[in-house]
């Protein structure tokens, strides 16, 4: 039976076909909400994406869909669309040369180094982060100094329940894996999961970048917005770089991703090398 429901579903995604119109509708929508950018080239991950949610509402075309969401704009639906829109890489201790930065920066900070994590997805950077923190400055004795927050409910889910593969751990050396993480056993056993002690520093939150607030306990020491910005326009960028700014303490880094380089002239940073930013001096 399962064979057959998994090749009537193939057979429906067949029929589909996602027209121009309703791809510049779906790119109009996923820009009002959260602020991506796509384009024509999107047109194959838009559709694989989307064919099974309008499969599974029994809906006959992309354009119902699209005419779902726009009804509706305060409906649960609309998460979903932007679960499935929201691209997810990450590991573990990705982009390795922005560590020892973060370590040298919080030891030379007071008391109370707090860092804001804006796309934490499966939760590999925010752990990255606490692991970095710990051995830099010891563990986190009041709770967590670690917002970490994305878009993606679904992604965020799974970064609170700190359970990985052994295989997504490589790139910790073997005393993190003994200090921070548990093997399953069994069936479990080419899985890990997170320590409380690990878990316990991260405050995990759904955190939408284009909202007008943003309810998460500034000033922060660090923000870490990597490959996050390559999918806004120019406007919006500089828009965040702005609001991060004033999140900031004095001194504060921002750490983005590797191909991302903001040159207009008016950012409030300036930067110091390999994409980390520090916030610049305000003018008296």
């Amino acid at each position: 039976m399962n064979e057959i429901n998994a090749k009537a579903a193939r057979l429906s995604r067949h029929k589909l076909t996602l027209s121009d119109a309703e791809l510049q509708r779906f790119a109009k929508l996923i820009y009002q909400r959260a602020g991506i950018v796509i384009n024509a080239q999107k047109r194959e991950m838009i559709f694989n994406r989307l064919a099974r949610r309008v499969q599974e509402l029994s809906l006959n075309s992309f354009g119902e869909y699209a005419a779902l969401l726009e009804s509706q704009p305060e409906q649960p639906e609309w998460q979903v669309f932007i679960n499935a829109l929201t691209t997810n890489l990450t590991s573990f201790f990705r982009e390795a040369y922005h560590f020892p930065v973060l370590a040298d920066h919080a030891r030379q900070r007071a008391s109370g180094y707090r860092v804001w994590c804006t796309a934490a997805s499966t939760g590999e950077e925010p752990c990255s982060i606490a692991i970095t923190l710990n051995e830099a400055i010891g563990s986190s004795v009041a709770g967590p100094r670690i917002w970490a927050s994305d878009i993606d409910t679904s992604v965020l889910t799974k970064a609170q329940q700190g359970i990985y593969r052994l295989a997504d751990l490589r790139t910790l050396t073997d005393e993190q894996k003994r200090r921070y993480f548990l093997r399953g056993s069994g069936e479990n056993r080419d899985f890990a999961r997170a320590k409380p002690e690990l878990l316990n520093s991260i405050h995990y939150q759904q955190v939408n970048l284009l909202d007008a607030t943003w309810s998460v306990p500034d000033p922060f020491d660090a923000i870490f917005c990597r490959n996050v910005m390559i999918y806004f326009d120019a406007a919006t960028q500089l828009t965040l770089l702005r609001r991060f700014a004033r999140l900031l303490k004095p001194g504060g880094l921002l750490f983005v991703g590797h191909s991302e380089h903001f040159l207009h002239p008016d950012i409030p940073f300036r930067l110091l090398g390999q994409s980390v930013y520090k916030v610049a001096e305000k003018k008296r």
